[in-house]
């Protein structure tokens, strides 16, 4: 089981480095849209989530707080990136915004981590 969450783990990871690397080549750009990496990555990122949290239920007790406020902000990642996806362009906001939610999302997960004792 520990080797399951391990390669969950990385495929998360691997997915929000997708999702990130789509919006930073676009960052000196003028138009921006959403490209393939960054529905891919969306994608690869949520669903690796949530099959994550279901080998961490296994192994013991995770922090179900930040599991939810990861859940939300990759859902709203997901939502806007698949809506937005087949559009010529993005507006200025909700690039800035996608990124935003992205590192958002980045520094929940280094971040929170659980209480030392």
């Amino acid at each position: 089981m520990e080797t399951l969450r391990l390669v969950l783990l990385f495929v998360h990871i691997l997915g929000y480095a997708a999702l990130l690397g789509g919006l930073l080549v676009q960052v000196r750009d003028d138009t921006k849209k959403v490209n393939s990496l960054m529905r891919d990555g969306a994608g690869t990122a949520f669903v690796a989530g949530l099959l994550l949290v279901g080998v961490l239920e296994n192994l013991g007790s995770p922090d179900h707080a930040k599991i939810g406020v990861k859940f939300a902000i990759g859902l709203v990642i997901l939502v806007l990136v698949m809506v937005n996806m087949r559009k010529p362009s993005i507006p200025q906001g909700l690039y800035y915004g996608l990124l935003a939610l992205t590192l958002a999302n980045i520094a929940v997960a280094v971040f929170w981590s659980p209480a030392h004792a």
